[in-house]
Formats: C-alpha cells, sequence, structure tokens
C-alpha cells in the first residue's frame, strides 16, 4: 500500500477554498494520511509556496513530531500534544493562508506529509522550514503531497 494524502478541505490540483487564505480565513485544512511505511515513528507536515517572489519560495506551515498513532490532523487543528510548530515566513509558528502578491500569478501550495524514522526530529518553534526541511531531508521513509493554487487577483 502507497503511503497517501487526503483533505476534506483541498483537492489536488484545485483551488484552495477562501478558509486557506491568510485574509479570509487563515485556517489549516483538515489532512489525513494512511499506508505509512514500516519503521515510521513519527509524521511532519510543511506548506510550502514554491512560486513567491522571495528566490526561496515561502513556508507556510511545518509542524514535526506528530506521534505515530496519529493519522490526521483536523480544520483548524490543533496539531497533536507532542507536535512541534515551527516559524514560518510569516515570523512566528503555526498555520499562516495563502497569501501571494496580487497580480503575481497562481501560486502552487504544496501540502506534504512525512512518515520520519525517529521518535522527533531535533527541531524547535524558533527553527525555520529550512531547518525542518533540512532534518527531514535525513529522515523521511515516504511523503505524500496535495497541491493546491491560488491567485490574488488584487
Amino acid at each position: 500500500m502507497a503511503f497517501n494524502l487526503t483533505s476534506n478541505d483541498i483537492t489536488d490540483g484545485g483551488t484552495l477554498k477562501d478558509d486557506q487564505v491568510q485574509a479570509k480565513g487563515n485556517t489549516s485544512p483538515h489532512l489525513a494520511w494512511s499506508g505509512a511505511p514500516e519503521g515510521a515513528k513519527s509524521y511532519a507536515i510543511t506548506v510550502f509556496d514554491p512560486d513567491a517572489p522571495t528566490g526561496s519560495g515561502f513556508w507556510h506551515w511545518t509542524v514535526a513530531n506528530i506521534p505515530a498513532d496519529i493519522r490526521e490532523i483536523p480544520t483548524g487543528g490543533p496539531v497533536p500534544a507532542g507536535a512541534v510548530e515551527g516559524r514560518t515566513d510569516y515570523g512566528k509558528p503555526g498555520f499562516g493562508g495563502a497569501a501571494p502578491p496580487p497580480g503575481h500569478g497562481p501560486h502552487r501550495y504544496i501540502f506534504t506529509v512525512f512518515a520520519v524514522d525517529v521518535d522527533r526530529l531535533p527541531v524547535t518553534p524558533e527553527d525555520s522550514g529550512a531547518k525542518y526541511g533540512f532534518n527531514l531531508h535525513f529522515h523521511t521513509l515516504a511523503k505524500a503531497s496535495l497541491t493546491a493554487t491560488y491567485e490574488n487577483k488584487g
């Protein structure tokens, strides 16, 4: 069975709902995963916009150390006890919704769940998306993603 990510709020290839837009709802979406590989000891979530005009994309959400017995995050959270949310490119931990600049065209928002081979990654709420990504690079057993778009037509 393949590692799989589903959502009641996001459709792969679809457009984000207003709930996931910073200026409209700024609510983290429901995410559920199944088919984790043998040896998964925890999970992590990232939301990344590779189209942000920054030269390095934009981290909208980083979560690590989700206990292995959790397979779902409800709309609006909260993240489970023991999990840690990292600092987004908005400058603080927690979910930050889509907010592309007006007239910049559609941006992709990649929601990814990672099956991780350790109970805890060495990350904190002050750490950047890059540090979460660095640690995930060395500890990911499998990952599953949904990509949705959003355009600020101004």
